[in-house]
């Protein structure tokens, strides 16, 4: 019998400019125990936040990365038994599925004696999500800007300080398809040249704490303005947030999430938040998170 514990951690995208290629780990964890014994077949548990929405079947997100493993090197094990440990959020915006991705990929990578090294996983999970801004801090930890080039996945670890953040989560369902649909195929020159110039600052500000900064260099013009009208009550909660102390907020990967950095009151202003999405009649759940610097762990037994 073998068995391997992956843990990785949430993240959150975009961070205002970054759209889909800035992304930091956050201190929530999915944990998943990978083990194989003498009875063949295939078994999934899941506990946990928002269990009841994970397949205990062959459309497992986590089983599913695994096979994607197992096929390339030509090796399967004939019984393997899944136990998810979940603590972060279904479609929230806070990188629930590249979590599992990760997760079953580094498991059964680990099942095989770890034939592909962490950024050859990297890669194979970006391609399957699309993009690194979620996959790539999961990975590593920390903040992390990726970059899809023609000469290949270009990851570069920005170090920044403690920072603290509030996560609200209100109860409402948004397709990360239907918040990209909402989209424009094309932006004017001067809204380029305003997210180009924050970006640089964000990642300024993030790496010296800076949160009078960060108010301005968290701001964008790509995406938010246009997913902000899709969740209810999501403007007023902006205002809110800021009202409560938040130096700067933005909307988590493709939401429903908010995400407010500051440096103190964040128990204010996750209830300030919380009342807002009550008056839009959602309710919400919040978080207060740390950065993860860790990234991915795997523990083989």
């Amino acid at each position: 019998m073998k068995q391997v514990t992956v843990t990785i951690p949430a993240t959150t995208a975009n961070l205002g400019p970054g759209f889909d290629c800035l992304g930091m780990a956050l201190s929530l964890y999915q944990t998943v125990t990978f083990s194989t014994s003498a009875i063949p077949g295939i078994t999934i548990m899941a506990e946990g936040e928002d269990a009841h929405k994970i397949p205990t079947d062959c459309t497992n997100l986590v089983l599913k990365s695994a096979e994607i493993i197992f096929d390339k090197i030509g090796q399967r094990p004939s019984s393997l038994q899944i136990h998810q440990k979940n603590a972060i959020p279904i479609g929230s915006g806070l990188g629930s599925s590249s979590s599992a991705v990760l997760a079953g990929m580094f498991g059964a990578n680990a099942l095989l004696d770890s034939p592909f090294d962490n950024s050859q996983i990297l890669q194979m999970a970006t391609d399957l999500e699309g993009h690194p801004d979620n996959v790539a801090p999961a990975v590593y930890g920390g903040l992390i800007l990726g970059v899809q080039a023609e000469e290949g996945l270009i990851v570069e670890r920005i170090p920044v300080p403690p920072l603290r953040m509030v996560v609200i989560l209100p109860d409402f369902h948004l397709l990360t398809s239907a918040a990209r649909a909402a989209l424009p195929r094309q932006v004017s020159l001067q809204d380029a040249i305003f997210n180009s110039s924050r970006l640089g600052l964000l990642i300024r500000a993030l790496e010296t704490a800076d949160y009078p900064q960060l108010h301005i260099a968290m701001q964008d013009r790509l995406h938010q303005p246009y997913r902000i009208p899709l969740i209810p009550g999501m403007a007023e909660a902006f205002e809110a947030a800021k009202n409560a102390g938040a130096a700067a907020v933005a909307i988590s990967g493709a939401g429903p999430s908010l995400i407010a950095f500051a440096p103190d009151s964040h128990t204010e202003i996750g209830a300030a938040v919380t009342a807002v999405f009550k008056q839009a009649g959602l309710n919400s759940r919040t978080w207060i998170l740390d950065v993860d610097t860790g990234g991915a762990s795997i523990q083989t037994n």
